[in-house]
């Protein structure tokens, strides 16, 4: 380890230099896919990385850099003004003079505001500068489109436990850069313990593995890392990990289970357990918002409004009064008639999908804005159900041909769906008349 590195971070040492080392993110980088390709072969263009922390957009952003010799510049859209990106432009200008190419890195590019869009954005039109944006929010609501028209949207996904005891393996094996050069005594049950800790974030799992060996035991001539050690890593957050082998994900299981049984109680002791444990409430919220769909539907369509306003005053309040709101949603949920048509029939629509391949729209309910289109058929005999009795055309079929007129969608006698089911019956009768008289 030369003077440079070693006094860096662990996760700044084994910062990946090249596509080839690199973890994670397959369905982007995996053989032949465009991205890789276009890396590989130094090919520049404008893009926003949109992913959780620590899925390798920096890193991704300067391998760029590296594979297609450009300069690299980076501002944080929080921290950098319009002056500091005129500086970065006089720069760039100089450097294509030389025929060297730019890139700019901006992080959390989704607060970017108008006067910062409106310094750089005609120097990423005429090529001065290659934008690259990372941010872990939504492009499509979080930027504008002059920004998103001008770069491709790639998704970053978080690490998988497999990603993260790759990347621990290489840390523990790098002569270079890593702790190659001592003999670390680390189980493949307590790297996993670490590597769920770290919850899909590289950086993160690099972190504790390096607080982990400044923790170990010397014992001779090795470090042990045992499960006392991980024990004061992790801290408060290794409850989660409970000492009967039960770990984060476990209880998660058990509070969606608990609100699926109906046990409000029991959910919110799990709920409890995981907030006391170090979970991020935000995680909670999602999940709950999974719980409302997949196991209460339209039996209380009122359950997903509320789960959605629990994760939004947990995101606008924060703790402790997000986590009282979530705790509001998960009684609920609990309490709910409970209903999984929802869930079954967009599974069984989505086997059919794949079972019958892409079918054709039926000319009747194609749109046709064109007078082509229209002499193509495009629209004919389409019956609009506004004109027609009880504003339904019964008879009519929606279906593609090839796929004959099916019923994905069976409500439950629970809650709104039985009101629901009352109507589709009706409706289907409705039908069989239509189709006897034709």
């Amino acid at each position: 380890m030369n003077n440079e590195t070693k006094f860096q971070p662990l996760a700044a040492r084994l910062r990946p230099q090249t596509i080839n080392e690199f973890v994670g993110q397959y369905h982007l980088l995996g053989p032949n896919k465009p991205l890789k390709i276009a890396i590989e072969k130094g090919l520049l263009h404008s893009m926003i990385l949109w992913g959780p922390p620590g899925t390798g957009k920096t890193t991704l952003a300067r391998i760029m850099a590296n594979h297609a010799s450009a300069r690299f510049e980076t501002i944080s859209a929080v921290l950098s003004g319009v002056k500091d990106i005129r500086a970065i432009v006089d720069r760039a200008l100089q450097a294509k003079e030389l025929n060297q190419a730019t890139i700019l890195f901006v992080d959390e590019v989704h607060r970017f505001n108008k006067a910062q869009q409106d310094a750089f954005l005609p120097f990423v039109e005429d090529g001065t500068l290659t934008l690259i944006g990372a941010t872990t929010e939504n492009p499509s609501f979080e930027l504008n489109n002059a920004l998103l028209s001008r770069a491709r949207v790639y998704v970053l996904k978080s690490l998988t436990e497999e990603d993260l005891l790759q990347i621990i393996e290489r840390a523990l094996n790098d002569k270079n850069v890593g702790y190659g050069n001592e003999t670390i005594e680390f189980s493949e049950e307590l790297r996993k313990t670490l590597a769920q800790a770290a919850d899909g974030d590289a950086r993160g799992v690099l972190n504790l593995l390096e607080i982990a060996v400044d923790f170990s035991i010397e014992e001779k001539d090795k470090l042990i890392i045992n499960k006392e050690v991980i024990s004061e890593v992790l801290s408060h957050n290794f409850r989660r990990f409970d000492k009967g082998g039960e770990n984060f994900y476990d209880q998660i299981s058990a509070l969606h289970k608990s609100v699926r049984g109906s046990s409000p109680d029991a959910a919110l002791y799990w709920f409890a357990r995981m907030i006391d444990g170090g979970c991020d409430p935000l995680y909670v919220a999602r999940r709950v918002v999974r719980m409302a769909s997949e196991d209460i539907g339209n039996a209380d369509p009122r359950a997903l409004q509320i789960a959605l306003n629990a994760w939004d005053v947990q995101e606008r309040l924060g703790s402790p009064e997000g986590e009282l709101a979530i705790a509001q949603a998960v009684i609920y949920m609990a309490c709910a008639p409970k209903s999984n048509a929802v869930y079954m029939a967009l599974s069984a629509a989505t086997s059919d999908v794949r079972e019958y391949g892409t079918l054709e729209v039926p000319l009747h309910i194609r749109n046709a804005p064109t007078k082509l289109m229209k002499e193509l058929g495009y629209g004919k005999k389409y019956r609009y159900t506004h004109d027609e009795p009880n504003a339904y055309a019964a008879g009519e079929n929606y279906f593609p041909e090839g796929l004959e007129k099916s019923q994905y969608y069976y409500p439950v006698n629970r809650g709104l769906e039985i009101k629901i089911a009352e109507k589709l019956a009706t409706l289907r009768e409705l039908d069989k008349k239509a189709q006897s008289k034709g």
